[in-house]
C-alpha cells in the first residue's frame, strides 16, 4: 500500500497531478545515493535560475536492488557493481511559446513522467558518468517555459529509470511586473522600435545614404561595448544603462560619420562594416549546435575564434567593398526587425546576439548550454528576415548598377566649391563684365538709339 499526503499553504484550490511508478529490482533508484540534501532517497531535481542561466542539481542514484534487501553501498570508488557504472541522460522540453497556463504546463509534465514518455518527447542535451558533476546549467528563456527530467541508465543490465521532472518560466508568474508576460519592458521597446525603424531604412535605402548608413553601423559598434562595460563596471539600473547606452551610440555614429567627411577613409569604415557584419555571423555559427562544443567552454578558446570569425568577413570581400556594403545593409538592417519583435512576442532568434552579450556580461555564462525553442513564432520572424534582407539587398543591387561604388570625399567636395568661388586673377573670364552689367549696357544702348532727336521735317512712320 503506497498512501499520499499533500498539502499547500494557498487557501484556493490548487490543480495537480499524480502519476504512480513502478520499478524492479533491476532498475536503478534515483537519488538513491543521496549526500547533499534532506531525504535519505531523494528523485528531485533542483532547481534555480537567474536571467543568465538556468541550473539543475540532482543526487547520484544507486544500483536496484530487491524489496527488503540491504541497499549496495554508496561508498565503493571502483568496479562494475557498484553505481559508478551508471550514467545520467539530461533531457530538456520545450513548453508552447507564451503558454503560461497550469493546464497545459500539467499536460505535458505527464509526458515527461515515464522513462518512455521523456525519450519520445524531449530532446537529449547531454550524458553525465558517475565522475562528472550531477549539475548542468543551460541558457535562461524568461517566459518560455522549460522542462527537465533524468533518466539514469544502468547499461551492465540495461535498465532505466527517471527522475522527478521540473519546470521553470525562468521569471516570477507572482511578481505582478509582467516580465513573464511581455518580455519587453517599455523603455526596451522604445529603444528597438526606433532602432528598427532606422534598420529598415538602412536595409533598403543604406548604400545610397551612406552617411546614414555609417551613423547605423557606429551605433551599433560603440553602444555594444559601452552596454558592457557600463554594465560590469556599475550598478546602474537597466532605464539608466539603455539611456546611456543610446547617448554613447550615437556619438559613436556621429563620430564615423564626421571621420568620412573629413578624411574619407573608405577602409576604416568598411572595416567598420564589416566586422559588425561579422559579428552578427560569428553570432550565428556558435547559436548553432557547434556552440555548446566543451573546447569553447574556455573563454580563451572562444573569444580568439568568435574574433577569428568576425575579422574573416571583411578580409574575403575586400575585393568587392561596395557587395559588402550592400550585404552588411540587408542582413543587418533586416535583423534589427527581429530585435524589436523580441520586445512585443517570444522569438528565439533574438538569443543570437544575446547569448555572446550575456557570455560578455557573466563569465559563469560560459559552462551554459546554449538551446532555445524553434517554433512557430520563429518561423514566422525567420521568414520575415529573410524576406526583408533579400528584398533589400536585390533592390540597392539593382539600383546602384552604373552608379559609382561609393560617393565621392564630401570634405574635397567642399574644398572644390571654396575655391571656386576665390576668383583666378589669371582668369581671361575675370576681365569679362559681370551679366548684370553687360545687360545693362545693353538696354542703355537701345535707350539712347530710341531718345536720339529725328532731322526737320522727318516724321517717323508709325507702320512699315
Amino acid at each position: 500500500m503506497c498512501t499520499w499526503y499533500l498539502e499547500t499553504k494557498e487557501a484556493k484550490p490548487v490543480q495537480n497531478v499524480a502519476i504512480p511508478l513502478s520499478y524492479s529490482e533491476r532498475d536503478p533508484i534515483p537519488g538513491g545515493c543521496n549526500l547533499e540534501f534532506d531525504l535519505d532517497i531523494d528523485p528531485n531535481i533542483y532547481l534555480d535560475y537567474n536571467s543568465f542561466e538556468t541550473t539543475i542539481k540532482f543526487a547520484p542514484a544507486n544500483l536496484g536492488y530487491a524489496r527488503g534487501a540491504e541497499p549496495p553501498p554508496c561508498d565503493v570508488s571502483t568496479g562494475q557493481e557498484s553505481r559508478w557504472r551508471l550514467q545520467y541522460e539530461v533531457y530538456q522540453y520545450f513548453l508552447p511559446e507564451g503558454d503560461l497556463t497550469e493546464a497545459s504546463l500539467l499536460r505535458h509534465l505527464q509526458r515527461m513522467a515515464q522513462v518512455p514518455q521523456v525519450k519520445a518527447s524531449a530532446v537529449k542535451v547531454v550524458t553525465l558518468t558517475a565522475d562528472d558533476k550531477t549539475t548542468v546549467s543551460f541558457s535562461s528563456l524568461p517566459g518560455q517555459g522549460v522542462i527537465y527530467n533524468v533518466i539514469v541508465w544502468d547499461p551492465f543490465l540495461n535498465a532505466s529509470a527517471a527522475y522527478v521532472p521540473v519546470h521553470t518560466y525562468a521569471c516570477s508568474l507572482e511578481s505582478g511586473d509582467g516580465s513573464c508576460v511581455s518580455p519587453g519592458r517599455t523603455s526596451t521597446k522604445v529603444f528597438s522600435t526606433v532602432f528598427a525603424l532606422l534598420g529598415l531604412f538602412v536595409c533598403f535605402f543604406g548604400h545610397r545614404f551612406w552617411k546614414t548608413e555609417l551613423f547605423f553601423v557606429g551605433f551599433i559598434f560603440v553602444g555594444f561595448f559601452f552596454y558592457i562595460v557600463i554594465t560590469r563596471l556599475t550598478s546602474l539600473k537597466y532605464d539608466v544603462r539603455l539611456v546611456l547606452t543610446a547617448v554613447a551610440g550615437s556619438t559613436g555614429g556621429i563620430l564615423l560619420v564626421a571621420s568620412w567627411w573629413r578624411f574619407g577613409t573608405l577602409m576604416l569604415c568598411m572595416l567598420c562594416v564589416g566586422l559588425v557584419l561579422g559579428f552578427l555571423v560569428s553570432s550565428g555559427i556558435f547559436f548553432t549546435p557547434l556552440g555548446n562544443l566543451n573546447v569553447f567552454r574556455d573563454d580563451g578558446v572562444f573569444w580568439v575564434t568568435f574574433s577569428c570569425v568576425a575579422l574573416l568577413i571583411p578580409v574575403l570581400f575586400l575585393g568587392c567593398l561596395r557587395i559588402l556594403n550592400i550585404l552588411a545593409c540587408g542582413v543587418l538592417g533586416s535583423y534589427s526587425v527581429v530585435l524589436a519583435v523580441d520586445s512585443y512576442a517570444f522569438t528565439s532568434l533574438s538569443y543570437i546576439t544575446l547569448n555572446v552579450l550575456r557570455r560578455a556580461l557573466n563569465t559563469a555564462f560560459r559552462g551554459a548550454l546554449l538551446r532555445a525553442p524553434f517554433q512557430t513564432n520563429d518561423f514566422i520572424v525567420l521568414a520575415v528576415w529573410g524576406m526583408l534582407a533579400v528584398s533589400g539587398i536585390t533592390l540597392q543591387i539593382r539600383r546602384e548598377r552604373g552608379q559609382p561604388p561609393f560617393p565621392p570625399h564630401p570634405y574635397k567636395l567642399w574644398k572644390q566649391k571654396q575655391e571656386r568661388r576665390v576668383t583666378n586673377i589669371l582668369d581671361p573670364s575675370h576681365h569679362i563684365p559681370p551679366l548684370r552689367e553687360r545687360l545693362y549696357g545693353r538696354f542703355a544702348h537701345i535707350k539712347e538709339f530710341f531718345q536720339r532727336e529725328q532731322p526737320a521735317g522727318e516724321r517717323t512712320p508709325l507702320l512699315l
